[in-house]
């Protein structure tokens, strides 16, 4: 049979399983359909596989369609926007399932299996102390009318299982080129349990064959049911369900920590964490797009738009590939860097306020906002850290942080903040934060101190913290009074 039809206008889907939080890992997926969908004028479906009613639910649901948003996706056919092969929650297309497998049946495509569990882990067993294959061993393949009968008169009930065919199943994965699975490492396998719910082994490609997908983009762990799939996709042709089998393309694994998979387990791996830390959406996409792919050999920084015009999944490398915080972080901070300065105030908005805000919503001042932005902009990982790094001008008081100051106040704090006091008060503060740098410099002179030794106790007695936004800048923007006023209460808190 053949493959997608060349030519056919590319559709591809992603069809997450609403259960616990977004993964990164299923961003990345997500952002590579999505992006080949972009580039090549394709259609996106998003679908939702909601069949195991034990694990999935409606908030995760719903996290899943906040998450798509925040993160700039759209889709052409699914939730929030409908489409031809509606609905796109599988928990409502029941019938659509039960009707294949019947028409499976009848074929001869598939038949029922009456082995118990306890038969089958006990073959299974049998055949790995003989080291043969110890998957399903056709037992009821050919089974007989009588035989049928006979196990139903046991009280014996039956799941669905798809004859698999007796000949070697090759394809060319747009990954990893041409594959071969021969027929002893692929046996028969259950499409329908005994209660006569669907598994996710006939599901998905129904409904990939019933919607139209050309291309299927999946992780690796679901390339050993690729062969299974192609199979019932040929079965489905020729029951006039399917029209073509769609392409393949397995990405690569996402690693994290000991060279091991990343699982939903590991911290790195929940989404929620990045959007609360204050990754921006582009900054996190173009993060994960590397995951596998290069936007070409000396450039990591890019927009999403741009990435788009660039995807193709022949370029997606197939060799694991591994998370790396630190360098998402850096991609971030790039992308905080370029955002027009309006855009990056409103970015901030949100951890300037409860419950992220350690001062008072009333002793907000906009004007001081606005005066610092800019210098925070450029030094900014994550939104997140704006908190810590202005709090200083909307508190009456610095934060007290011990371990700051036992850090700043070494040798003699005293005599190094009395004259950087007395510099200070004389300084001119009309004329921007140089005089106040050279304010604080002549103190350290005056005390053998190079600059970096003698701005340490100012930070801290101004800032409450050993590291912050520009030390001269935020001097000037918090003011003379309000800054002598600090540095008094920490020379009275040093000769207390």
């Amino acid at each position: 049979m053949a493959n997608a039809t060349p030519g056919t206008p590319v559709r591809v889907r992603f069809c997450p399983s609403p259960t616990g939080n977004p993964h990164v890992g299923l961003v990345r997926t997500a952002l590579f359909n999505w992006a080949y969908a972009r580039h090549t004028g394709g259609q996106l479906v998003f679908r939702i596989e909601d069949t195991d009613a034990a694990r999935d639910s409606e908030e995760s649901y719903q996290q899943l369609l906040d998450a798509f948003h925040w993160l700039g996706f759209d889709w052409d056919e699914g939730p929030e926007v409908g489409g031809p092969h509606a609905p796109y929650r599988q928990s409502q297309r029941m019938d659509l399932y039960k009707d294949v497998a019947e028409k499976l049946l009848a074929a001869g495509h598939a038949y029922p299996c009456y082995c118990t569990t306890e038969e089958l882990d006990t073959r299974r067993e049998a055949a790995r102390k003989a080291g043969r294959p110890s998957g399903y061993d056709g037992a009821c393949r050919e089974l007989t009318a009588e035989q049928k009968a006979a196990y139903e008169a046991e009280g014996r009930s039956s799941i669905v299982r798809f004859r698999m065919p007796d000949e070697p199943i090759t394809f060319t994965d747009l990954v990893r080129g041409e594959l071969t699975f021969t027929p002893e490492n692929v046996p028969d396998y259950g499409i329908v349990r005994a209660n006569g719910a669907p598994l996710y082994t006939l599901v998905n490609p129904v409904d990939d064959a019933l919607m139209g997908i050309t291309h299927v983009l999946r992780g690796e762990d679901l390339l050993s049911s690729t062969p299974r799939q192609i199979a019932l996709y040929r079965a489905l042709i020729g029951l006039g369900v399917a029209s073509a089998v769609p392409e393949f393309g397995h990405l690569p694994y996402v690693m994290g920590e000991g060279n091991k998979k990343l699982s939903k387990r590991d911290p790195q791996a929940n989404l929620n964490l990045y959007r609360e830390r204050g990754f921006l959406p582009e900054g996190l996409l173009n993060y994960l797009s590397l995951l596998g792919w290069s936007f070409s050999a000396d450039q990591d920084i890019f927009t999403i738009p741009e990435m788009i015009e660039k995807f193709d999944i022949a370029d997606v490398n197939a060799n694991p590939a591994r998370f790396d915080l630190k360098k998402a972080e850096a991609i971030n901070a790039e992308h905080i860097r370029r955002l027009d300065p309006k855009d990056f105030a409103a970015a901030c908005e949100p951890w300037l306020k409860a419950p992220f805000a350690n001062w008072a919503a009333e002793d907000f001042d906009q004007a001081a906002w606005e005066a610092i932005a800019p210098h925070a902009q450029t030094r900014l990982t994550v939104l997140s850290e704006i908190t810590a790094n202005v709090d200083f001008l909307f508190r009456e008081q610095p934060v007290d942080d011990e371990a700051s100051w036992t850090k700043a106040m070494k040798g003699d704090p005293v005599a190094l903040l009395t004259t950087a006091r007395a510099n200070l008060h004389a300084a001119d503060w009309t004329s921007g934060p140089e005089p106040l740098k050279q304010a604080v410099l002549a103190a350290g002179e005056e005390h053998g101190l190079k600059l970096g030794k003698a701005q340490a106790p100012v930070r801290v007695a101004v800032t409450g913290r050993t590291v912050g936004l520009p030390l001269f800048e935020s001097l000037e923007i918090l003011g003379k009074d309000r800054t002598l006023a600090r540095i008094d209460a920490a020379l009275a808190r040093l000769t207390a």
